[in-house]
Order: C-alpha cells, then sequence, then structure tokens
C-alpha cells in the first residue's frame, strides 16, 4: 500500500547497508498532501507523548509546507505543552522581520496559532553563527527527534544541505554556503526581489541529524521539484542528490503531488499508494 523498496546500488556511498522501505503516496494536489501529511505527524506526535510523555519535533518552512502546517495546528487532541520544536535551517544575517526570515514565517504560520510549546528552538542567524550552532548543537543532543517535517529543494537539497552536501559531519547545526539554483528558487517563490539579496550562506541541520529522527515526513508539491525527486529517488544515493540519502531511512513517508511525481519512472509510479 505505497510501500516499495528501492536497493542500493553496487558502488557508491553507503554500499554496506542493507536496502531499506520508502512509503511513497502521491495525491492530486498539494491541499490533499497537507491533509495527509498533517495527519500522519499529528498521530506520530501523540504516539510520541503517550510513550515518552514527551515529543520533539522539527519544522521545515517554505512553499511546500504551507498545507501540512495547517493541517497540523487544526488537529485534535495534541498536547502542545509537551512538545519541543526545533526547526531546519534559517538565513545568516537575515532580520526575522524579513519576509523570508523562517523564525518569522514559523512564528506567524505555527507558535501563534498552537498552544504555549513546551519550548521553541529558533536558529537566530542574526548573531555569531558558529556560536549559534554550538548553542543549538547543546540543547537538540538532549531532544532526540520524533518526527521531522521535510521537504526537497529544486536542487535535490535537504534543510540547506545543497549538492554536494556534507554526509559525513555528526554535528546537529553547521553553517552552510547556498548554491545559486537554491538562491534562485528562493527569489523564485517570491521571497526576495532579486537573486542578490539572497543571503549566500545559512545555518542548517546536518543530512546526518535529520537521519537520526525517528520518523521523516517529507512534502514535495509542485512540477517545480519533479527533477529533483525524480533524481533522489532514483538514483544511487549521493551527495550530489542530497535528499537521496532518505532512501537510507528506516520510517520515511514522501508525498508528492501528480506534478512533482510527474517524471518518475512507470515502475516507481505503479508501486505507489495513490489518492
Amino acid at each position: 500500500m505505497g510501500i516499495f523498496k528501492i536497493p542500493l546500488r553496487k558502488k557508491g556511498l553507503f554500499t554496506r547497508l542493507k536496502p531499506i522501505t520508502l512509503k511513497l503516496h502521491i495525491f492530486s494536489d498539494p491541499k490533499n498532501i497537507g491533509q495527509a501529511s498533517g495527519s500522519l505527524a499529528a498521530e506520530h506526535i501523540k504516539q510520541a507523548i503517550q510513550s515518552k510523555g514527551q515529543a520533539n519535533i522539527i519544522l521545515a518552512t517554505g512553499t511546500s509546507q504551507f498545507e501540512t502546517l495547517n493541517q497540523l495546528i487544526q488537529e485534535k487532541d495534541i498536547d502542545w505543552s509537551k512538545v519541543v520544536l526545533f526547526h531546519l535551517d534559517e538565513y545568516i544575517g537575515l532580520s526575522i522581520s524579513h519576509p523570508a526570515s523562517f523564525r518569522k514565517y514559523l512564528t506567524e504560520r505555527f507558535i501563534q496559532l498552537v498552544p504555549d510549546l513546551q519550548a521553541v528552538n529558533l536558529i537566530n542567524g542574526e548573531q555569531d553563527a558558529q556560536a549559534e550552532c554550538q548553542r543549538l548543537n547543546e540543547i537538540i543532543l538532549q531532544h532526540p527527534i520524533d518526527v521531522a517535517l521535510v521537504g526537497i529543494g529544486e536542487n535535490g537539497h535537504l534543510a540547506f544541505n545543497d549538492p554536494p552536501a556534507n554526509f559525513e559531519t555528526k554535528d546537529p547545526y553547521i553553517v552552510v554556503q547556498l548554491d545559486e539554483a537554491c538562491r534562485k528558487q528562493q527569489m523564485g517563490e517570491g521571497w526576495f526581489p532579486s537573486l542578490e539579496d539572497v543571503p549566500q550562506q545559512a545555518i542548517s541541520m546536518s543530512i546526518q541529524h535529520i537521519m537520526a529522527s525517528k520518523k521523516i515526513i517529507c512534502s514535495v508539491p509542485d512540477f517545480r521539484k519533479a527533477e529533483a525527486v525524480k533524481n533522489c529517488l532514483e538514483n544511487e544515493v549521493s551527495p550530489w542528490f542530497p535528499a537521496s540519502i532518505l532512501q537510507k531511512h528506516p520510517d520515511c513517508s514522501i508525498y508528492l503531488d501528480q506534478h512533482s511525481a510527474e517524471l518518475l519512472s512507470a515502475e516507481y509510479r505503479k508501486q505507489a499508494f495513490n489518492v
């Protein structure tokens, strides 16, 4: 039911790992993606609270997450006072008042719309970046992540880990350089008036720490992402296709719409759960 196995190739990275299973779902439109992914996130948050009294979550930002977050805030019976929030990334040197600030995004689209959270750990890119990474790393290492909501960028990035991504570092948060394709995406989505206005650096959660999450829910609507989706699902795991690393995760659900799934091979599409 939408679950298929992607065997790792006999060459390249991670060749000694056994094949793993992704859960692929293809929906008609972004709203349906959001309803399904948001409801699944709520289910896992409630399970974590029930089993250990607390849930640690990662939220993504950007246009791909609009519907997912909208659904999540509408979910019933989540005790938000037992939820600790982290987020994936933030630009370096960008004010929280800037329209493209991810702190602003999460504050307005999520934090202010749910009851008080146990803790909110937002990335402050306006201060010393390395010191901010160290501060956040000390906190997040005490909070194993139960549910991570992520997306895939037009260049295949996961968080702001642009290709070739660092698959090796164990540090939870790192300083990264944004490539031109990533910066063009941010401009194209309307967050910045010109390419020159898009910052060239960011603080990002690392690939390894995202992969340490117990459950990953990846929402990817829009034809703009179709090539990246195909590259990351159908190619071997490689830093040149950063989100291809999700093939390794033991419990990752991928939510696509008809447009973002359009370039997938017939072999992959026929094994997906279509709604």
